[in-house]
């Protein structure tokens, strides 16, 4: 997984639960970086999940609420970072249904090893859009944190409906329907 996922997750940490927390998430878990990440680093999954799961235990806050509030904090990455990327599109239906053909590819330009999830568009009209996202890691939370605020950028709501697909969560199904 790549660092800078690691290192917007510990700022995100910092910036709502304070830097003691940090120490506290880092301190009680195993990790073999010793919590010390770059942007540009590759680290294993596993990392993240303990910070998850030792975040979750401090705050009692689900892991799945967790990474919907991460995601939608690393969209402010997206909009930060890449604000002609996000140019290109003329809604958010229209953005949301060429994550897998235009945004990974341009992420992999970047990011050469990135490991990304898959997200297949089933169905979509001007409003709406089904979508079935694939990933291992079943982070399909953050997920729905990047789409929220890929509807609050371009000044539109949504219902965002997820079915999971497997009992892992590794299969989810996205039925997002923009309120018009």
């Amino acid at each position: 997984m790549k660092g800078i996922v690691f290192t917007e997750f510990l700022d995100l940490v910092e910036a709502k639960f304070g830097l003691e927390m940090v120490d506290a998430i880092i301190e009680s878990s195993q990790l073999e970086s010793k919590g010390i990440y770059t942007s540009v680093g590759t680290y294993e999954f596993s990392e993240m999940l303990q910070l998850l799961k030792q975040l979750s235990a401090n705050t009692d806050i689900s892991i799945d609420n967790l990474l919907l509030v991460y995601g939608e904090h690393f969209f402010s990455v997206i909009e930060t970072s890449y604000p002609s990327l996000l140019a290109t599109y003329k809604g958010p239906i229209d953005m949301l249904s060429s994550i897998e053909n235009h945004i990974h590819i341009e992420v992999r330009k970047i990011y050469p090893d990135a490991e990304l999830p898959t997200f297949k568009t089933i169905q979509k009209t001007d409003t709406s859009l089904i979508m079935i996202y694939k990933s291992s890691r079943a982070m399909h939370h953050f997920g729905l944190g990047l789409m929220n605020k890929t509807f609050e950028h371009f000044n539109s709501t949504a219902k965002i409906v997820l079915e999971k697909l497997n009992e892992d969560g590794t299969e989810v199904k996205f039925m997002i329907t923009e309120n018009k």
